[in-house]
């Protein structure tokens, strides 16, 4: 046997079956995503409920009415600090993935309103995307724009609120 031709056949063998494996951890990682998603989002959905927010106060009230039964010991003190910074720290997380989905859902829901209106720049299309000072440049052309009441098809005054017509004088009589 070969040491050699051993190494470079299983190399080989190895190759050939990397994008069965690569598709496989694809998968693998894509099902892991969406199981993390589906978590996070119960997670901010259930967190933000009246009934979360009443267990949270409870909790504060029940540790704070076992204050005096603990003598306000170090350990009272470090039960609750200990929890609310569990908590406080795998929230962020759940709450930024969670944000992250809804911005880019609503990112992708604009774009195709650009897209799909005929009057609107289609170049704003990944806008996000733009570095910091081209958005700055957008945001001036924007201002210039909101400015310009003479370009700007929308006003925002109650001077140029629509008014229901007003009938005329003879369309009033009748007969």
């Amino acid at each position: 046997m070969d040491p050699k031709r051993d190494a470079y056949e299983s190399r080989s063998a190895a190759l050939s079956n990397a994008p069965e494996e690569q598709s496989r951890l694809h998968a693998a990682s894509a099902r892991a995503n969406e199981a993390f998603r589906c978590f996070a989002h119960k997670i901010s959905v259930r967190t933000g409920s009246p009934v979360a927010f009443a267990l949270a106060l409870g909790t504060i009230v029940v540790w704070s009415l076992a204050g005096p039964v603990f003598g306000f010991s170090d350990t009272w003190q470090l039960v609750i600090n200990t929890s609310t910074t569990i908590v406080t720290f795998l929230m962020v997380f759940l709450v930024q993935a969670t944000q992250n989905r809804d911005s880019e859902a609503i990112h992708l829901k604009l774009d195709e309103l650009l897209r799909a209106v005929s009057d609107a720049r289609s170049s704003l299309i990944d806008v996000e995307s733009l570095p910091e000072y081209k958005l700055e440049e957008l945001r001036s052309q924007f201002r210039r724009i909101s400015q310009d009441k003479s370009r700007s098809p929308l006003s925002f005054g109650a001077e140029s609120a629509p008014r229901a017509e007003q009938p005329d004088e003879d369309s009033r009589r009748v007969g």
